[in-house]
């Protein structure tokens, strides 16, 4: 039996005592839900940790994600753990987010890794709608078969596309029996996952935060044990990119969430504050 679901996240900042609270109204159909609404770090940034109880997405299997963001509201929004995408039997399994972020909102979308098992055939889009004055953090982390446990991407395919309308458009197809796109060091260099971390603004960065914002993610690569597969550049005026290739997805995460926060400090002036759901 295929799993139809949708969740619509729709946050805006209100006043509380004077002071800014970014505030949650959601709505579901299916399995996908909110498990919680956090403040762990302060009122004017809500945590959201989003679950899938069935535990993974199968042939057939449709999932849809919409967030939209009011202005000068603040959401970060994660999961407990892996998405995972099993074996199919013919027929694709899809999850589909988009958001909308009105001017002056911040959205970080931090999911744990996605991991495509052999055999699946999976569809994973996402799209960024950031008006003039928005700005977000976002990252991808695909993990092809479970290396750790010897369970290799030996059949199927994934599809990915990551859009920020007339900034940045990636689509990618990684089909299990395309070698040369696995193994080639023009491709995947044998590794088997890839992750993606971005910043983004709803209008061009001026240059100088700009630089700052790609020199501080440089240096870290640079200082990493990952520094010969990963890589920053600007692929727009208003778009940053962190590519980082990995045998397993733990050293990419850990990358990842050190220029996160070393983005989030820089651009926002706001502390790192891990989801505590990451360490459980």
């Amino acid at each position: 039996m295929a799993w139809r679901g949708s969740l619509a996240l729709a946050y805006r900042c209100e006043p509380l005592h004077g002071a800014p609270r970014t505030v949650l109204h959601d709505r579901h159909d299916g399995p996908l839900r909110v498990l919680a609404s956090l403040y762990p770090e302060a009122p004017a940034v809500c945590h959201s940790v989003l679950v899938h109880p069935p535990g993974g997405l199968v042939g057939g299997d449709d999932l849809g994600i919409q967030i939209t963001l009011a202005p000068s509201a603040h959401a970060l929004v994660t999961t407990p753990g892996a998405t995972r995408f099993y074996r199919s039997l013919g027929a694709p399994a899809t999850q589909v987010l988009t958001a909308q972020v009105q001017a002056g909102a911040r959205l970080e979308w931090l999911p744990l890794e996605t991991i495509a098992y052999s055999g699946c055939i999976g569809h994973n889009a996402m799209r960024f709608e950031l008006q003039p004055g928005a700005e977000m953090i976002g990252w991808d982390v695909l993990a092809l078969g479970l290396p750790a446990s010897n369970l290799a991407f030996e059949r199927g395919s994934f599809e990915q596309r990551i859009e920020l309308p007339g900034r940045w458009l990636e689509r990618g197809v990684v089909k299990a029996t395309d070698m040369r796109l696995l193994d080639s060091p023009l491709g995947w260099g044998g590794h088997r996952v890839l992750a993606t971390l971005w910043f983004a603004a709803g209008a061009a960065l001026a240059t100088e935060r700009r630089d700052h914002l790609l020199d501080a993610a440089r240096a870290a690569c640079d200082a990493h044990p990952l520094k010969a597969t990963a890589g920053g550049t600007a692929v727009d005026d208003a778009v940053l990119v962190l590519r980082v290739l990995a045998p397993r997805v733990e050293p990419a995460m850990a990358l990842l969430t050190q220029v996160w926060a070393l983005w989030r400090e820089a651009a926002w002036q706001l502390p790192a504050c891990v989801p505590r759901v990451w360490r459980t």
